[in-house]
């Protein structure tokens, strides 16, 4: 079906979740709605804001324009903008675009009559965010616990997060997600080295068919999960990625302060193997 074909059947009023018929509207082939108006005002306004940050700032470096944190001391209360409120504010926008843009993204859910799986997708990367910058620096009683807006700046907090409890590499939910992390880089590289094969056959043949590609797999590890369970398996993969990820962070501080080095020792001298 083309591309414009399709536009006009599911160019349908309803499916809006706020404003009904006065925001369900296109700008070209997007559409709008009343969540993509927010999604615009609040990714300007947080934009404006980090130009003005960097504008305030000894520097219009890329590498070294930074909008940190406030500092610890004020806790979870509003900082000065100079002093982090901007960082408070870029915050808050950004927060109010990723939910808006999700938002919409069920609006187009509801238009086409498909179900849910990409706005839920995008819902954890949003979480994934919001573990590190919202819901980390609340448990910890400061909002200065969260990360600075820079490159070179982003990276030093890592660095400085990391090590504060030792090595974060210990951490065992970080095990978690860095294995998931890697499996679905491992799943996508064969689905996609998979469909280009299977689709770019030599000169002359005709493009293969997906009982080329399940059969391929059956011999080669003698199972095919199949056209639809690779791209399942591929959706979960992904979410448990980000989703472990986030869940790590708030574990390392909130839940547990201490060495991840230490951690691991004293189970393995208080554990069923202890002492041997």
């Amino acid at each position: 079906m083309a591309l414009l074909s399709f536009e006009r059947k599911y160019r349908v009023r309803g499916g809006t979740l706020i404003g009904g018929d006065l925001f369900d509207f296109w700008v070209g082939p997007f559409y709008v709605g009343f969540f993509g108006i927010v999604t615009v005002f609040c990714a300007l306004f947080g934009t404006a804001l980090i130009i003005f940050g960097a504008a305030l700032g000894p520097t219009w470096n890329i590498w070294l324009i930074s909008i940190n944190p406030p500092s610890i001391d004020y806790k979870l209360g509003l900082a000065p903008l100079r002093e982090g409120g901007l960082w408070q504010f870029i915050t808050i926008f950004a927060m109010g675009a990723f939910i808006s843009w999700a938002l919409r993204e069920v609006e187009i859910c509801r238009k086409l009559g498909m179900g849910y799986h990409v706005p839920f997708a995008f819902g954890v990367a949003i979480f994934a965010f919001a573990a590190l910058n919202v819901i980390r620096p609340f448990m910890l009683g400061a909002w200065g616990h969260g990360f600075p807006y820079g490159i070179y700046s982003h990276l030093n907090w890592v660095w400085f997060t990391g090590y504060q409890y030792e090595n974060f590499h210990y951490n065992p939910v970080h095990w978690v997600a860095i294995t998931f992390f890697f499996t679905t880089t491992f799943a996508l590289a064969l689905h996609g080295g998979m469909v280009l094969s299977a689709v770019n056959p030599q000169k002359g043949q005709a493009i293969k068919t997906p009982e080329h590609e399940d059969t391929y797999f059956r011999d080669t590890i003698g199972y095919s999960i199949g056209t639809l369970g690779i791209h399942r398996l591929g959706l979960f993969l992904a979410l448990n990625a980000g989703f472990w990820a986030g869940i790590g962070m708030l574990v390392s501080g909130p839940i547990y302060a201490g060495s991840w080095v230490e951690w691991w020792e004293f189970l393995r001298v208080t554990g069923p193997m202890g002492g041997n």
